[in-house]
């Protein structure tokens, strides 16, 4: 495959020199694809990812952040909201695949207006530095990790233009289970927040996946709350809730002409829309895949109260 083909954030071209001598110092390996990877803080790290990481933490000046939705129905939108004709991920920048891959002082005013949305797959020990004694409030929305790997599965096969075989999942796996995969180990990502969700509960709100599912009024107020933007009882009434749950469902957001077609990063923005089901990967994990990640995260996660 022709490297200019991949996204650009798993590309290792326009490494400055100072990522690189930081490069030579790391912990490394091949990932499945033959992909170069490093270890940063407790974390794994393509080196044009590391490049945004290392300018994000250098530059980043905090800002208050709201949801899009949530933050958007004060305006008043019927046919005109911006996620009708703009995909997500082009309306909430990445900080360190976006925003800071090039530079450590970008120009944020021209990606949102304020209070600013940003998107992270970092861990919180990372940026934790950066948001010390911020405004900035955090939402992690964690899925179960055999769920999570599927979908992983299925994403980086699209993105690297192959298909998905099994021997490319049993790679993955091994990957996850080893802790080695891209912003891995997937329980350090998962505790991180959970412990800063109950050190610091006004700025940091772990949800999971499979509760916005399963409850999806109670975890979208509950999000509101936390945001400082509630549902007002007129509100409720009038049924904004329900729009919201609406606009922003799997369904309606992938049968939008702006999440059908168009690319963002060099990723096809259909690519970011799949099943969206709780238990999926039942259907194409072992028995014994699935009872080595339960022993395993069983184990990394005890005594921490975060359970699955």
């Amino acid at each position: 495959m022709d490297p200019k083909e991949l996204p650009s954030n798993l590309r290792d071209d326009k490494i400055s020199e100072e990522t690189k001598k930081v490069i030579s110092s790391l912990p490394s390996h091949t990932d499945y694809q033959g992909g170069a990877i490093c270890k940063y803080q407790g974390c794994w790290y393509y080196y044009n990812t590391l490049q945004g990481v290392l300018n994000f933490q250098r530059g980043f000046q905090p800002l208050k952040a709201l949801t899009v939705a949530l933050l958007e129905r004060s305006k008043n939108h019927s046919s005109d909201h911006p996620l009708l004709y703009h995909n997500p991920h082009g309306i909430i920048p990445f900080l360190e695949i976006d925003l800071y891959h090039e530079s450590s002082s970008p120009n944020l005013a021209k990606f949102s207006a304020p209070p600013r949305l940003f998107s992270t797959h970092m861990p919180l020990h990372t940026i934790h530095e950066a948001l010390k004694h911020s405004p900035c409030k955090i939402v992690y929305v964690c899925r179960n990790v055999k769920d999570t790997l599927i979908s992983c599965w299925f994403y980086s096969c699209a993105i690297y233009k192959i298909e998905p075989t099994r021997s490319v999942l049993e790679s993955m796996f091994n990957e996850f289970c080893d802790g080695t995969n891209y912003f891995g180990p997937f329980w350090d990502h998962l505790l991180s927040y959970w412990r800063g969700s109950l050190e610091d509960p006004k700025h940091v709100l772990f949800m999971r996946y499979e509760e916005m599912k399963a409850e999806p009024r109670d975890q979208i107020k509950r999000l509101a709350d936390f945001l400082g933007c509630p549902f007002t009882k007129q509100e409720e009434d009038s049924g904004s809730v329900d729009e919201i749950l609406d606009l922003c469902s799997l369904r309606n957001l992938s049968s939008l002409e702006a999440n059908k077609t168009g690319t963002i990063n060099n990723v096809e923005h259909k690519f970011f829309f799949r099943k969206g089901e709780v238990g999926d990967s039942k259907n194409y994990l072992t028995p014994e895949m699935e009872n080595k990640i339960d022993m395993i995260i069983q184990e990394k996660l005890q005594g921490s109260g975060l359970n699955f």
